[in-house]
């Protein structure tokens, strides 16, 4: 029982007349260490690090919007009486793979338009992606959303309902930063090794990261869709996935047959 992990006291920080959510905090926290990860390795790739600030900027815009655009189109009818609310990102609902995708794109397009090393760029923000999201998913812990299923493991955590009652659920939003922080590790080794090609660590994260949803949201409750058992989540990172694996190795032919010309 001393191992179950506790409810957060809060969810805010409250300084003076100023309201702080530790869910914008670990998001914020997470962009941070994002975008310094990403200049340092962009500039040992001979690129300016200055211009990752502002690519930066526009990917994480696009990130929350498409984030944001994501969760309410699924819940339209939960707005209906409370249209400024779709805005309110601070109290949760943001899906991931919305804000990937969107963050993504968009920052490729910045990157391309400002002229940078394309290559470069992506074997930089390859790493940095998952270390922004081992330290936002903690964002979920202090909403008290997102946990898994029913558990009576040593470190399950305690999700009290505002009756007062407490069950005990998977910590679903840490085995998620847990794994994120070993994908970092993981890429941040496979780029040392210099078997991925340049421009390719990115594709491997995407198969990687895609692998981690697959399994944590197998242990998730928070929707009622299910196709052959599994969630829209389930099948949209098994397709993520598949989509960096065929990816990577498409990548990786094209660079052999280019050396080989």
């Amino acid at each position: 029982m001393l191992a179950q992990i506790p409810p957060p006291p809060s969810n805010a920080l409250e300084l003076g007349p100023l309201t702080l959510r530790y869910y914008g905090l670990a998001i914020a926290v997470g962009v941070l260490a994002a975008v310094l990860l990403t200049r340092r390795r962009y500039a040992a790739r001979g690129g300016n690090p200055d211009d990752v600030d502002l690519v930066a900027i526009g990917a994480i815009v696009a990130g929350f919007l498409g984030a944001r655009l994501g969760f309410v189109v699924w819940r339209l009818e939960d707005f209906a009486d409370r249209p400024l609310s779709v805005f309110a990102v601070w109290e949760g609902g943001l899906v991931l793979f919305g804000g990937l995708l969107a963050g993504i794109a968009v920052g490729w397009l910045l990157a391309r338009r400002r002229g940078l090393d394309i290559a470069a760029f992506a074997d930089a923000v390859a790493p940095a992606i998952p270390l922004a999201q081992a330290i936002g998913r903690w964002g979920n812990y202090a909403n008290q959303e997102l946990y898994g299923r029913l558990t009576d493991l040593p470190w399950a955590l305690e999700v009290r309902a505002p009756d007062g009652s407490v069950t005990l659920h998977h910590p679903t939003f840490l085995y998620e930063s847990l794994a994120n922080l070993v994908l970092v590790g993981v890429l941040l080794a496979v780029d040392r090794t210099g078997r991925v090609a340049r421009g390719g660590l990115l594709f491997a994260y995407l198969a990687g990261y895609g692998a981690i949803r697959f399994g944590v949201e197998l242990l998730r409750i928070d929707t009622e869709f299910r196709l052959l058992g599994l969630s829209r989540n389930n099948w949209a990172f098994l397709a993520l996935t598949l989509v960096g694996l065929a990816g990577l190795v498409w990548w990786q032919r094209r660079e052999r047959a280019d050396a080989a010309r």
